[in-house]
């Protein structure tokens, strides 16, 4: 795993590459071990690709996260793997509730077709050029996204028809 000056090594590789907006990289976060670099989301497919070509060829998982009541609101978190290295580094950006877009990854990264679906089913995050955007654990109809952190948690009433203060009283 890249340590804390090992991530800032490579995020200044990346903002010096070719092909890749010098403000991609936003900024780094080394904590608990765990080595994150924040992209712009415009920069996402260049980003992971100039990491795949690092070494970072395995993405293991994508994961929506909200930041409620901040904005910009949503996360979008990408964990990649270099195997032959044993390294792994988190590419995380954010998206306003307003419009939460970004581009998919799943024409260089097949792996990410399901998770992006998911991320898109529980947060709402719009993944733009995704082959089959469309809900994969709610139903189509479904309103709302249950994972973002305003979802209202609904259910139904219990109503008690037995109290334990009740019986104790009455007891004797």
């Amino acid at each position: 795993m890249p340590d804390a000056t090992g991530l800032e090594l490579i995020a200044r590789e990346l903002r010096a590459a070719d092909g890749l907006d010098s403000g991609a990289i936003l900024d780094t976060l080394f904590f608990r071990n765990r080595a994150t670099l924040i992209v712009e989301p415009l920069s996402i497919r260049a980003v992971l690709g100039a990491l795949r070509e690092r070494g970072f060829s395995f993405m293991a998982s994508l994961h929506g996260v909200d930041y409620y009541p901040q904005e910009p609101r949503l996360g979008v978190l990408y964990e990649l793997l270099d195997m032959s290295g044993v390294d792994r580094i988190t590419v995380k950006l954010r998206v306003g509730s307003s419009s939460p877009e970004v581009d998919s990854v799943t024409p260089d990264w097949p792996t990410a077709n399901h998770q992006e679906r998911e991320v898109y089913d529980m947060f709402g995050v719009v993944f733009r050029g995704h082959p089959d955007l469309r809900r994969i654990l709610m139903p189509e109809d479904y309103e709302g996204h249950p994972q973002r952190r305003d979802f209202p948690i609904g259910g139904e009433p219990v109503i008690f028809t037995f109290n334990e203060s009740d019986s104790l009283g009455s007891a004797q």
